[in-house]
C-alpha cells in the first residue's frame, strides 16, 4: 500500500518595510493612539536612533515625512526639537487656509471657485446654526453687529469683523469640520477686501448681517438660509474679482 504524499505548505510573499517606514509607522501610531499627545516633545534624533536601532539619517528622514504629513512640527533653537502638532479643527482650518491661499496666488484656482464653495458651506451652516446655537453664540453675533454699526464702511477693522461674523455662525452650527473650512475661506479671501465698497454697499451688507442674526435668534432656519443666500449673492455681484 503506497504512502499518501504530504502536501507542501502554502507560502505567500510578505512586505518587508524599510527602516524609515517602520519608524514613521510607529510614531504615527503613537500619535493617533494618544500615546504621544499634542505639544509633547519627542526624544532627540540620537535617542530615537538608539531606540529604533537605526541611523540618525533614517530618523531624520522619518521625522521629515511626519512633519510634511502635519503630525509633527520642528522647532529651532536650544529648546527646540520635534513636537506633536495640534490635530484639532483649528489646526486643520489653518492648514486648509494656507493651501487655498497658495493656490489662489499661483492661479491654480480663482476667487469665483472659492466663492462657490463658500456658498455650498455657509447656507447649510446657517441652518444648523439656527437649530444648534447657544446664547453665547447669539451674544457674540450681536457684539459683532454693535461693533460693525459703529464703523464707517472704509474702516480697516471691517474685514476682520466680517471674518468673525461668518466664523461665529459656522461655529454655532456645531459642525467643526464645516466651521474650519468656512473660517479658512474667509481668512484667506477676506470677501470685504474684494467688494466695490461704498457707503451704500456698506449699509446694505450690515443690514444683511442683521437680518441673518435676527432669523437665527427667532429659530427660523428657512429665513436664515434665505438671508444668507441673498447676502452671499450680493457679495458676489459687487465683487471686484471676476474669476
Amino acid at each position: 500500500m503506497g504512502t499518501k504524499e504530504k502536501q507542501s505548505p502554502t507560502f505567500s510573499a510578505t512586505v518587508v518595510k524599510r527602516p524609515r517606514h517602520q519608524v514613521e509607522e510607529q510614531i504615527r501610531h503613537a500619535i493617533r493612539s494618544g500615546a504621544l499627545v499634542t505639544g509633547q516633545k519627542l526624544p532627540t534624533e540620537i535617542e530615537l536612533a538608539a531606540d529604533f536601532g537605526v541611523s540618525r539619517t533614517t530618523i531624520r528622514e522619518a521625522l521629515r515625512t511626519l512633519v510634511a504629513d502635519g503630525l509633527l512640527e520642528k522647532m529651532p533653537g536650544a529648546g527646540g526639537g520635534s513636537f506633536v502638532r495640534s490635530l484639532d479643527h483649528h489646526a486643520f482650518g489653518a492648514d486648509v487656509g494656507e493651501y487655498i491661499e497658495n493656490m489662489l496666488r499661483v492661479g491654480s484656482v480663482d476667487y469665483r471657485e472659492v466663492a462657490e464653495v463658500r456658498r455650498m458651506l455657509e447656507v447649510p451652516s446657517v441652518r444648523l446654526a439656527t437649530l444648534n446655537r447657544s446664547q453665547a453664540d447669539l451674544d457674540e453675533l450681536n457684539d459683532v453687529l454693535e461693533e460693525e454699526k459703529a464703523l464707517t464702511f472704509d474702516d480697516p477693522a471691517v474685514p476682520e469683523l466680517d471674518v468673525r461674523f461668518h466664523s461665529t455662525i459656522s461655529k454655532a452650527s456645531g459642525n467643526r469640520v464645516a466651521a474650519a473650512f468656512v473660517s479658512a475661506l474667509h481668512q484667506v479671501t477676506e470677501p470685504v477686501h474684494h467688494l466695490k465698497l461704498s457707503a451704500e454697499v456698506g449699509k446694505r451688507t450690515f443690514r444683511q448681517h442683521v437680518e441673518i442674526v435676527r432669523a437665527i435668534e427667532k429659530g427660523d432656519a428657512s429665513e436664515a438660509e434665505m438671508a444668507m443666500r441673498e447676502h452671499l449673492s450680493y457679495l458676489e455681484e459687487h465683487s471686484t474679482k471676476d474669476g
